[in-house]
């Protein structure tokens, strides 16, 4: 750069400086503040609870807002689910009058995690970033009832309440619990798990003291395995039940090979073109969604139970793996699969036939729909565990005879007419063929 270059940018830089003398003085000012590497990655590290960016949940707006019940503050206080706000004040009379702690030891004890706590939520709005105290009646009065709730699954703690109560009943379990379970899983209602963890060791009940029991408690609530595994550390319950359709099948080592998802020719053929090119579909021995693999002309997926809940429960999923660094493209990649080789209502009746999916929204287009709609702009890591099974499926379809054998079907036995075509054509040669030799005979 010349003198007279470097004159003139110095004189640019001095107009824009002053001309905006205020935001260069504060952009200066936090530029000296700039905390340093380590630091960034611990503030970004305790991050887990996300607000739904409107050009995502604009596709399916119902699957991201709570019906019945709030969880922290994204949702609190909107109309629609102020009537339980009476319920989660009633619960936490029962909580505090159980444990025989009184409220101030709580909110003493939490005000060391408020931070952290705060901290979680991805954006926090200043109404509670700025007034501690709101924040901690918030996550005390929320957590308490998200306990009463969960707790509702293996012990009798219906007995605290009267037997005709809304909620905390036989019938409140009959008819108010799946709501809440809905709710529970979306990403913008989520709480801390510590927050929950913190509350039972205040509650101070020696049977909480077991490692890993708030995992083990949200697992047993939504009935996810008879056998609760460790899960290790969990960020809060949409987290602890994502790990749980994860889990690792045992003997199953075959791990990402690091390359492109669709690799080859593109992308994989629908349930019916393969089942047409010889491949049989059958279940996996466990229900993990990692839990697929294809060996021997036999294609293995997980067992699923389709129904009003699924495309929710699988939209929140993909937007915690979306937004949350580090959590991995598992269940995404699933559905990404899933929506490949579901075309149409015959792929799912294929599939339902082999005893794969469990049909319970009532039609087989409803779920070729639905999972036709869950993979809208999906981005998808390019590290995905599915990668091999693709391209083991892809040569297999690729072989001159699997080729062969696909077209012939594809061709002459997709309907009762095109059969009945090959029939009377294979027919028709043969008695050309038995005209011909006894049309030659008689001249020998």
């Amino acid at each position: 750069m010349g003198d007279h270059d470097h004159k003139r940018f110095k004189q640019q830089e001095r107009m824009v400086v002053e001309k905006s003398p205020q935001w260069a003085s504060e952009v200066n000012e936090e530029l000296k503040n700039l905390v340093d590497l380590r630091t960034e990655i611990q503030h970004w590290s305790k991050r887990s609870i996300y607000q739904i960016p409107a050009c995502f949940a604009d596709l399916n707006k119902k699957a991201f807002k709570p019906q019945f019940v709030s969880f922290g503050p994204y949702h609190h206080g909107e109309r629609q689910l102020m009537p339980m706000e009476e319920h989660k004040h009633r619960a936490l009379l029962h909580f505090l009058n159980r444990c025989g702690k009184p409220i101030e030891l709580f909110l003493t004890s939490l005000e060391q995690e408020a931070q952290n706590l705060k901290e979680s939520y991805e954006p926090l709005g200043p109404e509670w970033r700025d007034n501690t105290d709101r924040f901690l009646k918030l996550m005390i009065l929320d957590g308490c009832f998200m306990l009463e709730v969960l707790r509702t699954c293996y012990t009798r703690i219906s007995e605290d309440y009267a037997p005709n109560d809304p909620i905390f009943s036989t019938h409140g379990k009959l008819y108010i619990m799946p709501y809440f379970k809905r709710d529970m899983l979306m990403l913008e209602n989520q709480l801390p798990l510590l927050l929950l963890e913190k509350l039972l060791d205040i509650e101070g009940n020696a049977t909480h003291k077991e490692e890993e029991f708030v995992n083990k408690l949200i697992l047993l609530y939504f009935e996810t395995t008879d056998n609760v595994p460790e899960l290790g550390k969990c960020l809060h319950v949409l987290d602890v039940y994502r790990k749980s359709l994860l889990l690792d099948p045992v003997g199953n080592s075959s791990p990402s090979n690091g390359n492109i998802l669709v690799g080859g020719d593109g992308i994989i053929r629908s349930a019916i073109e393969l089942n047409e090119a010889g491949i049989r579909f059958k279940r996996s021995h466990t229900t993990s969604l990692k839990d697929i693999s294809f060996s021997g002309g036999i294609l293995r997926l997980p067992v699923i139970l389709v129904d009003d809940t699924t495309e929710s429960m699988f939209l929140n999923l993909m937007a915690f793996e979306r937004f949350h660094v580090g959590a991995g493209n598992d269940v995404t990649s699933y559905v990404f699969f899933m929506d490949h080789i579901i075309d149409s209502e015959r792929d799912v009746a294929l599939l339902h036939s082999r005893r794969i999916i469990h049909n319970s929204l009532g039609s087989d287009k409803a779920v070729a729909k639905l999972f036709n709609s869950m993979s809208k702009d999906i981005t998808l890591d390019p590290e995905s565990s599915l990668d091999m099974v693709y391209k083991k499926v892809n040569s297999y379809c690729r072989k001159p005879w699997n080729e062969w054998r696909a077209n012939l079907i594809h061709t002459y036995f997709r309907n009762p007419w095109s059969i009945l075509s090959l029939v009377a054509a294979v027919f028709l040669f043969a008695l050309t063929i038995v005209q011909t030799i006894y049309t030659i005979r008689p001249a020998q």
